[in-house]
């Protein structure tokens, strides 16, 4: 069965494979203090045009998120987040579980808005009984949302404003950042997300790593402690080399990386797919800008579908149609997705 369900269901691009096979029989300091942490976060600090951010490299998203919070927020503080965000969805309260309160905004297509944003902090501002209350102070975006929908650089300034004027602050999940930033639509360079983000992360287990995340920040209080609170979650990794000589393989030559074409290519992939459900008449779910499609689809599409691959049935939306998604990544190639359009043209 051919999966189209997610893009982490392969293990790791094979220039990561080699170089982990090639330095195998060395010997490196622990604890990301080694010199393929050193050689990546050297990367990072080229492409963000920013050498003076911190980069700390953690195993996986969740865990990123939980620590993050942990860092920017006080016992009474809260993160305001989009309905969809996967912090207040897919993450088994692990914001709560740190004793953060998340404030749920509706959204639309997966994004949230500056005025949201600004509404909720302002009740907050204007209230009387604010020791009562749990007192925002971040703001969680997805870049790409849980939707595959991006945001524009205006209206992430228009966010990053709001959080100045508010003094909250901004951060951005990056678990898919290489397919928004591959993304025909994306206006945004890694070098702008780091000016209006306080922190964010660069997405390694979903964009060609065999697992890992870079995290990203220029706040100086964040930036204190942060590998206090790594190593207080048990997410200070001792063979640390193991995510930095995955990002420096990833990373190495900057917007003509291995990174960026690999990702770049899944949301060909993914557009190509999204012109033969168009083409047949399928009716989108939500317009995606990158490698997450979503459709609406006839009951017959989805069984013809599931005789051969793996594909997200969200739910059932009626008796005859469901929402799925199907799912590119670095790893997807020509021939399945050739074979899943004649699939779809047959129904």
């Amino acid at each position: 069965m051919i999966k189209f369900d997610n893009d982490y269901n392969h293990g790791a691009h094979p220039a990561i494979l080699k170089a982990l096979e090639d330095t195998n029989d060395n010997c490196y300091t622990g604890y990301g203090l080694d010199e393929w942490c050193e050689k990546a976060a050297d990367d990072i600090h080229k492409l963000i045009k920013c050498p003076d951010a911190h980069v700390h490299f953690l195993v996986g998203g969740t865990q990123m998120n939980a620590i993050a919070m942990e860092a920017m927020l006080h016992a009474f503080q809260s993160v305001i987040s989009a309905d969809t965000g996967h912090i207040a969805v897919h993450e088994s309260g692990a914001i709560e579980n740190t004793g953060h309160k998340v404030h749920v905004m509706p959204s639309v297509d997966g994004k949230i808005t500056a005025e949201q944003v600004r509404e909720n902090a302002s009740y907050y501002i204007e209230n009387d009984l604010k020791e009562h209350m749990t007192q925002p102070r971040a703001v969680y975006l997805s870049y790409p949302t849980e939707f595959g929908t991006l945001y524009s650089k205006k209206e992430l300034e228009d966010i990053a404003a709001v959080c100045k004027e508010y003094k909250l602050f901004l951060y951005i999940d990056g678990a898919r950042m290489g397919y928004g930033l591959g993304s025909k639509d994306c206006d945004l360079t890694l070098a702008d997300i780091t000016e209006l983000a306080d922190a964010y992360y660069i997405g390694g287990t979903k964009c060609g790593a065999l697992f890992g995340e870079a995290f990203v920040t220029t706040h100086p209080m964040i930036q204190e402690n942060f590998r206090n609170y790594m190593k207080m979650n048990g997410a200070l990794l001792a063979k640390g080399w193991l995510l930095g000589l995955q990002f420096h393989t990833l990373l190495e030559g900057g917007e003509n990386s291995l990174y960026f074409t690999i990702n770049a290519a899944a949301v060909k992939q993914a557009e190509r797919i999204q012109a033969a459900l168009r083409e047949a008449g399928v009716e989108e779910y939500i317009k995606s800008q990158s490698n997450q499609v979503f459709i609406r689809a006839e009951r017959k599409l989805v069984e013809a579908l599931q005789k051969e691959y793996v594909i997200e049935l969200d739910h059932w939306l009626d008796d005859d149609y469901a929402l799925v998604r199907l799912c590119t990544s670095w790893s997807t190639d020509d021939k399945d997705v050739d074979r899943i359009i004649e699939v779809i043209k047959s129904c």
